[in-house]
């Protein structure tokens, strides 16, 4: 089975007939031009959505912040302008670390419509994997958050000449420090944006790999084109209503939470609503129903604490939501149960990699989804699965998930790392995924691991080298070794395995100490949850630490 695409909707899915496939087979067409400030907000600013509500902002006092695709974009022009009146032009690099507020997708824009490089980081980030993200990009600019930069005031980044504050009023002035109400405070009536083509690089987002600290990812401004056909069919082509409302508790510093949510939304032309608010279930069922939310997307970790809420139906006779759309983590087949049977919402899950995405999903209106399936391979992919030499397995095989090489969602490449960019291939002919699955002879796929050790925990990817040198600067640590176990509620949890040196206590006491240091140090969603201490590892033959007894 697979997905078949109405004719009516090709076009507005920047579809098209693929000659060179099987029967009903599309390819994705990709625009020369594009960038994703003029394809989002920009498209609607000067047409007759331009009043339409682009982003609605629920403050910490319930009092709501509401802005127009007009609003939203002469505030992107204004703080592009500033921009570029500090020499940032196409090619530099700005970090963006506001969290679920409205700036943040101003700050994207912005830096969008300058041909500038987006550099997302998330508030989570402790002073190490800042700095590492900081310097590894060179971003001349951070846009920024009082309370969140202000642990980090004091710090040298060697890069970064300026600084822009939200929330900085008259703390933050000077020539490297701004106040961000001043940098949007100047007309740009003359402003023009920079032309960019679809390959011009637009983002770049640090995440975790199996070994080492975060590696950058470069996407192009084509990367939203390019997404739009999947993110239609996970949300159900549920598009067309003008009273749709999207939201989603997921970091806008991640792929999930800016290209699958706020872009994606802005690029149909509907609204976004958001809040600082710390997620809960019983929150999360109000802010939906209060602020009439109708797609969301949602980790399964969040969906998980959604479905602990009995009755949701009967609680909030006034919730409006119509889909849910979830990634990151296998969704388990009894919450899928939970969405369609108690909730009664489509739920769509869709599957891919910072590198390579939405290779595999649901759509509900055009196919059934099946409890603990992956679901089908999205139309415009070559999804399939092969064995180590490249070989494409047939149905029930068990190997690696893998796409074309010439996948329309593919980054741009490793930032500054053309070596390991280039491992990502296999035979020439295909994108490697690293995770393990096979394929059963409807097309649907399942889940089956990873090839390395990349911890996946709760939508995060968590490399466990990372973990294991943060926790190697501690002083009372001689030894570390980190893996994933799994858990009911995250999917996986971080698990550290430590020698401690000579003198020092093995008690709750050093486990709060360890958890700490890396929370503070790495980031929050980081650290072991599970710490065990041991007098001596078990060494491989060539002298590294064995990990296959610490998982048992």
């Amino acid at each position: 089975m697979n997905f078949q695409i109405p004719p009516h909707l090709h076009a507005r899915l920047n579809l098209q007939p693929d000659p060179a496939g099987t029967p009903g087979a599309v390819r994705i067409v990709l625009p020369l031009q594009a960038n994703m400030a003029a394809d989002t907000v920009g498209r609607w600013a000067d047409g007759p959505r331009r009043d339409h509500a682009a982003m609605v902002f629920e403050q910490a006092d319930g009092t709501l912040q509401t802005a127009s695709f007009a609003a939203v974009d002469d505030e992107a022009t204004r703080l592009a302008q500033h921009l570029r009146s500090r020499g940032i032009g196409k090619g530099d690099r700005v970090a963006i670390h506001t969290g679920l507020r409205p700036e943040t997708g101003v700050a994207h824009l912005a830096v969008y419509k300058l041909g500038a490089i987006a550099v997302t980081l998330s508030q989570l980030y402790g002073i190490d994997t800042l700095r590492h993200v900081l310097d590894r990009s060179e971003a001349a600019v951070i846009v920024t958050q009082a309370a969140a930069w202000q642990p980090f005031r004091s710090e040298a980044f060697p890069h970064l000449r300026h600084r822009i504050v939200v929330g900085g009023h008259d703390r933050f002035e000077g020539d490297a420090e701004i106040a961000y109400e001043r940098a949007i405070a100047e007309r740009a009536d003359g402003f023009v944006a920079a032309i960019t083509h679809a390959d011009d690089p637009a983002l770049l987002m640090f995440t975790s790999g199996s070994t080492g600290l975060p590696k950058g990812m470069r996407h192009g401004h084509r990367i939203l084109q390019a997404y739009l056909p999947s993110i239609a069919l996970f949300f159900d082509l549920d598009l067309d209503d003008d009273g749709s409302v999207f939201w989603s508790p997921a970091d806008w510093a991640w792929v999930g939470g800016l290209l699958d949510l706020l872009l994606a939304a802005w690029a149909f032309g509907h609204t976004v609503v958001t809040s600082e608010a710390r997620f809960d279930a019983e929150w999360a069922f109000d802010f939906m129903t209060r602020q009439r939310v109708t797609h969301t997307f949602l980790t399964p970790t969040a969906l998980k604490r959604l479905a602990e809420v009995p009755k949701p139906r009967e609680r909030w006779p006034g919730l409006k939501l119509r889909v849910i759309c979830t990634g990151g983590e296998p969704l388990p087949g009894q919450v899928l149960d939970w969405c369609q049977n108690e909730l009664g919402v489509v739920c769509n899950e869709f599957y891919g990699l910072t590198e390579v995405n939405h290779l595999i999903g649901n759509c509900r209106a055009l196919a059934p989804p099946i409890a603990g399936s992956m679901g089908l391979a999205y139309p415009g992919h070559g999804t399939t699965v092969v064995d180590e030499h490249g070989t494409e397995l047939p149905p029930g095989g068990v190997g690696e998930i893998v796409t074309r090489a010439d996948d329309a969602t593919q980054f741009l490449g490793y930032w500054r790392d053309p070596e390991r960019t280039a491992a990502l291939r296999l035979s020439n002919r295909w994108l490697r995924t690293g995770d393990i699955g096979l394929r059963d002879a409807a097309g649907y796929f399942w889940y089956r691991g990873r090839a390395d050790d990349l911890i996946k925990s709760a939508g995060y990817r968590i490399g466990p080298a990372e973990v294991e040198e943060c926790l190697l600067r501690h002083p009372a640590v001689a030894e570390a070794a980190v893996i994933g176990i799994p858990d009911a509620a995250r999917g996986q949890i971080v698990k550290a395995v430590v020698r401690l040196k000579a003198g020092h206590a093995a008690d709750h006491l050093m486990t709060l100490s360890l958890q700490q240091h890396v929370k503070t140090r790495l980031a929050s969603y980081k650290y072991p949850r599970v710490i065990d201490y041991v007098q001596r590892f078990e060494m491989t033959s060539s002298g590294k630490i064995d990990r296959k007894p610490l998982r048992g």
